[in-house]
């Protein structure tokens, strides 16, 4: 038990480094958070901490996209593409990559390079 508080507070550590430093000068952030089983992305309006476009893994059922797991690569792929596509929709086309202390590596990733790929500008 002892590690994985360590491991979670660790994270948190991280979390609001990365916040404090980073987008106190940038609009919009992409928030990204992840779990064993789910994904979830967001944009999110730095001043009014308020929810511009997100996008997530529960989704899937609604938008009839077929996966049994949805905790993989592929499913963060399709999720970047999907938050991209809708902070486009909104005008937002320039924002921070907030990963919430998560090691830029495997799903988060993937979510990353599919948004920018779908035209999202870190």
């Amino acid at each position: 038990m002892k590690g994985k508080i360590n491991k979670k507070y660790s994270r948190i550590r991280r979390c609001t480094k990365i916040r404090k430093n980073k987008h106190s000068n940038r609009l919009f952030r992409l928030v990204v958070h992840r779990t064993s089983r789910h994904i979830y992305a967001q944009i999110v309006v730095s001043k009014k901490s308020t929810i511009s476009a997100s996008a997530s893994t529960v989704e899937f059922k609604k938008l009839n996209i077929n996966h049994t797991y949805t905790g993989n690569k592929h499913s963060a792929k399709i999720i970047g593409q999907l938050i991209a596509e809708r902070a486009l929709k909104k005008g937002i086309k320039v924002v921070f990559f907030d990963r919430s202390g998560f090691k830029y590596h495997g799903r988060v990733k993937e979510l990353a390079e599919s948004a920018r790929i779908s035209g999202l500008v870190f």
